[in-house]
């Protein structure tokens, strides 16, 4: 698809923070306003006018069910928690003995926040209204425009809170301001969206047929992992990784092939990340210094960057080649080469590999690494 704003959209996804699930949150709630065609969506100019609070009831339905279960299911990194994790599972603790969330969904659309919790209610929206507005729809987009608010912008509600006012769906619509995207974010949103958040994906609904068609005796979870499981265990990874190290630890001085320094604490990177490729193969494994491996992380190495560390890519493949030419020229006539190993590899799995950064980059929208 040539729509630049898909690209964009691609690229938000791929490049922008991953610190907390705050983006995905973002995106897959403003996707399932837009497709239900909500009356309080409006069009004014070159922008789409969305209630904040129909995305905040959002967002209290997804993080409820992961902060319910007794299962840890991590949605920050590191020690952290949520923003308004403590005041959500204040509620979740209020009713957990009456019914939990089908009758509090029931009370928000339905009826009233009960008195007896409508302080720490009303505390829960502020923390949401804050979160979302200063977190992920701050920063999304500064990978593409290098600005803040580049595609969200939060428009403050105009008038204080009634106090007496009853609490369910409408309040939220009607307090706690408003959002714009640009139109044509919206028409692909409506367009694309149940595919970008994966609703309408391949996966869902192989794995909705498949449910059905045993009677329900199998489980949709079930289905799901044994379709994404991959052949490559983590097992597999270390095997590949502790056979490399023993190549390369038998040279008198192994330096990071990024940086060209000396190597204080070993890490072996894949140049294109293996959860990108799923490619353990030995050419795509390479030295590098543990902090600048821990700076690469997800990112495609740039063409200029490749160009740069030719010489020390080269001559890591050339060790693998003396020690292990079989499988290495194996898997590299296989992912790289498309054809038969012959005296010009070197150069001809240069190109290929920059190609294969570059359409990563460019049409798949991953993150560019330079040092």
């Amino acid at each position: 698809m040539q729509n630049p704003i898909y690209k964009n959209i691609i690229k938000l996804i791929e490049r922008d923070s991953k610190f907390s699930t705050y983006k995905f949150a973002l995106l897959r709630g403003v996707i399932e306003v837009i497709q239900v065609g909500s009356p309080y969506v409006h069009r004014i100019g070159d922008n789409i006018k969305i209630p904040l609070g129909l995305l905040i009831e959002k967002w209290i339905l997804y993080y409820y069910p992961l902060l319910e279960t007794d299962i840890s299911i991590p949605q920050i990194n590191g020690e952290n928690n949520l923003q308004f994790e403590q005041e959500l599972k204040h509620i979740i603790f209020y009713y957990k003995d009456k019914g939990g969330l089908s009758v509090f969904y029931n009370d928000l659309r339905r009826q009233n926040i009960p008195n007896n919790i409508r302080k720490e209610f009303v505390l829960l929206l502020r923390k949401l209204q804050k979160t979302i507005t200063e977190m992920p729809m701050k920063y999304i987009g500064q990978s593409i425009n290098k600005e803040h608010y580049s595609i969200f912008k939060f428009e403050k509600p105009q008038s204080r809170v009634n106090k007496s006012s009853i609490i369910n769906s409408q309040f939220l619509i009607q307090n706690l301001g408003y959002f714009t995207i640009p139109v044509e974010y919206y028409e692909v949103f409506s367009f694309m969206g149940t595919f970008l958040s994966g609703q309408e994906s391949i996966l869902i609904k192989w794995a909705e047929f498949s449910v059905q068609a045993s009677r329900f005796t199998i489980n949709f979870s079930t289905v799901i992992e044994k379709l994404i499981e991959s052949p490559i265990t983590e097992r597999d990874v270390e095997d590949t990784k502790n056979l490399y190290k023993s190549i390369i630890t038998n040279q008198k001085e192994i330096n990071c092939v990024w940086t060209g320094c000396g190597i204080k604490k070993l890490n072996v990177d894949h140049v294109i990340p293996f959860s990108i490729w799923k490619n353990n193969d030995l050419w795509n494994l390479l030295p590098a210094e543990e902090k600048v491996n821990n700076h690469k992380r997800d990112k495609i190495p740039s063409n200029k960057l490749i160009e740069s560390r030719k010489d020390s890519i080269l001559s890591y493949w050339d060790l693998l080649l003396d020690s292990n030419s079989k499988r290495f020229q194996s898997e590299i006539e296989v992912s790289l080469l498309g054809h038969v190993f012959n005296q010009n590899w070197k150069s001809e799995s240069i190109s290929k590999l920059k190609d294969s950064c570059s359409y990563l980059i460019n049409e798949r929208g991953y993150e560019e690494w330079n040092l």
